[in-house]
C-alpha cells in the first residue's frame, strides 16, 4: 500500500470514529460549521466498490484538481451512503458525488448542501436506468414471478440499487416484506455476484455498473441476463457545501463542468458534467413517496 493511500485510508477511519464520537454527543456535532475556506478539499466518492480500488484509481483527479484550485485535494470512501450522507451533514466533506437518492437523503438532513454538476452517460444524457438481472438459464419471466423470493438490492440508500428497482417491482403488485424478502447486499457489485453465485434469484443495481462489470471480466455475461429495467433515472450528482467561499466554489464549479479527460471522468462513470439543481431530484422525492419511505428516518 502506498504512503497516499496509506493516508487515505487514516483518515477514513479517524472520520468514521469521529462519526461514532458524535453520534454519543449531538451537541458536538451541532456545534461544528463548515471551513470556507479548507487547506484541504475533502472530495468524497460513492461506496459503491472497493474503497481501496477508488482511492488508487482516483489520484491523478487529485492531482487534476489540485492544480486547478491550488490547494491540495483527498478523496475519501466512506463505510456506506449513510456516513457518507452523515458526514457532508456535518462538514467533514466538501463535496461528494452522491448517488441521486443519497443527495435527496443528504439534503432533508442538511439543507445547507446543493448539488452544481450531474454526469452524462455515453450518450450525453443526465439520466441513466436501473436494472434487475437473474440467471440466463433462470425460469423467471416477469418481476411478478418473483413472489415469495429473495431479492438482493445494493445499499438502502441507493437509487439504482434499491429506491427505484423496489418501486419498479411494486407496480408489478410485489411490495417489499409483504411479497418477497429483501436482501440489502451492500454494494453494486455485491448484489451481481450474488446472482451470479446463485446466492440470490434476483438482484438490482444500475445499469452502467452491471455493463462495467461485465465489459471488465469481473462478470461473466453469458451467466447472466436482464430480466427488467426502470424508467430514466436522474443521473449522479457533484454536491458542494453552501458556506464555501464563493471564489472557490465558482472553481470547483468551473473544474467539474470544464473536466474533458476521459480518463479522469471514469471514476464518475461519466463522459461529462453538466450544471443542475436541487429541483432536477423531485421526481426521486415522488418516488419515495410512492414506496411510502419517510426521508427523515431512512439511514
Amino acid at each position: 500500500m502506498n504512503r497516499r493511500l496509506f493516508l487515505n485510508h487514516v483518515r477514513h477511519a479517524t472520520a468514521a470514529t469521529a462519526l461514532a464520537l458524535a453520534a454519543a454527543t449531538p451537541s458536538l456535532l451541532h456545534a461544528q460549521t463548515v471551513n470556507p475556506d479548507p487547506k484541504t478539499i475533502r472530495l468524497a466518492l460513492l461506496p459503491d466498490e472497493n474503497a481501496s480500488t477508488i482511492i488508487q484509481n482516483a489520484r491523478p483527479l487529485e492531482l487534476h484538481l489540485e492544480k486547478l484550485l491550488g490547494r491540495e485535494v483527498s478523496v475519501v470512501v466512506t463505510t456506506d451512503y449513510s456516513s457518507m450522507i452523515e458526514a457532508m451533514r456535518f462538514g467533514r466533506i466538501d463535496v461528494a458525488y452522491f448517488g441521486p437518492f443519497s443527495y435527496v437523503l443528504a439534503r432533508s438532513r442538511a439543507p445547507n448542501i446543493e448539488p452544481f454538476a450531474v454526469g452524462l452517460d455515453a450518450r450525453g444524457s443526465p439520466t441513466y436506468t436501473s436494472v434487475f438481472i437473474t440467471l440466463a438459464d433462470s425460469p423467471l419471466k416477469t418481476l411478478a414471478q418473483a413472489r415469495g423470493m429473495n431479492v438482493g438490492y445494493g445499499d438502502p440508500a441507493s437509487t439504482s440499487s434499491h429506491l427505484a428497482p423496489r418501486a419498479l417491482i411494486q407496480e408489478q403488485g410485489l411490495v417489499g416484506e409483504r411479497d418477497y424478502k429483501v436482501i440489502h447486499l451492500g454494494t453494486h457489485d455485491a448484489v451481481a455476484r450474488a446472482v451470479e453465485t446463485g446466492k440470490v434469484p434476483l438482484g438490482a443495481l444500475s445499469r452502467p455498473i452491471f455493463e462495467s462489470l461485465v465489459k471488465s471480466g469481473k462478470l461473466d455475461g453469458a451467466k447472466l441476463r436482464i430480466l427488467a429495467e426502470s424508467r430514466p433515472i436522474p443521473n449522479y450528482p457533484m454536491v458542494m457545501q453552501s458556506g464555501l467561499n464563493p471564489k472557490l466554489k465558482e472553481q470547483i464549479r468551473r473544474a467539474f463542468l470544464d473536466l474533458k479527460d476521459t480518463a479522469l471522468l471514469k471514476n464518475f462513470r461519466a463522459t461529462g458534467f453538466a450544471a443542475t439543481d436541487d429541483k432536477a431530484y423531485d421526481v426521486l422525492r415522488e418516488t419515495a413517496k410512492i414506496l411510502n419511505l419517510d426521508l427523515s428516518k431512512q439511514q
